[in-house]
């Protein structure tokens, strides 16, 4: 309670006796426990009076209310998924039907599209490499050593107009 530790507590034990004596120590530990004893009962004493006052306020009903809220299959979901026709009926299990197929439709299309797709892929493939073959010469020569890029030419620099000559000064 109080965040005394044993060693604490050895040390009070060990200064009460220097100074109380021992005699008059069983006493005060008498009085101690008669004390803390009272404490504690007017400690509960105050607990129920509030728990009372609380539920006479309807504070319980109000805390009951926020636990179910915060759990929402406490809450009663099922009943306003009832109220509102979102259960799983024969409404709901047609829909879901309905769903699958609509899906099943969508997954062969886009198969049908991916394969018709691959095959004009390997059709531009074919007439590509045909293409390339017919612009190679027939008969293949081994390749030629990589010729050496030809060197830059040096940018010319332009000569600078000659200094107009400035006109004398007339005397």
């Amino acid at each position: 309670m109080f965040g005394l530790g044993w060693s604490e507590m050895l040390v009070v034990g060990v200064v009460a006796l220097i100074v109380i004596g021992p005699k008059d120590l069983p006493g005060l530990f008498r009085q101690l426990g008669q004390f803390t004893g009272k404490a504690r009962m007017m400690a509960r004493e105050f607990s129920r009076a509030m728990e009372q006052a609380a539920d006479e306020s309807g504070v319980k009903d109000v805390s009951k209310t926020l636990r179910a809220a915060s759990n929402p299959a406490k809450f009663g979901t099922d009943k306003i998924k009832e109220a509102t026709g979102m259960t799983k009926g024969p409404e709901t299990q047609a829909l879901s039907e309905e769903r699958q197929a609509a899906k099943e439709k969508m997954s062969k299309a886009m198969a049908d599209a991916a394969i018709e797709r691959k095959a004009r892929e390997a059709e531009d493939a074919a007439f590509e490499a045909a293409a390339a073959k017919s612009a190679k010469p027939a008969a293949k020569a081994k390749p030629a050593a990589k010729a050496k890029p030809a060197a830059k030419p040096k940018p010319k620099t332009k000569a600078k107009p000659a200094a107009k000559a400035k006109p004398e000064a007339k005397a």
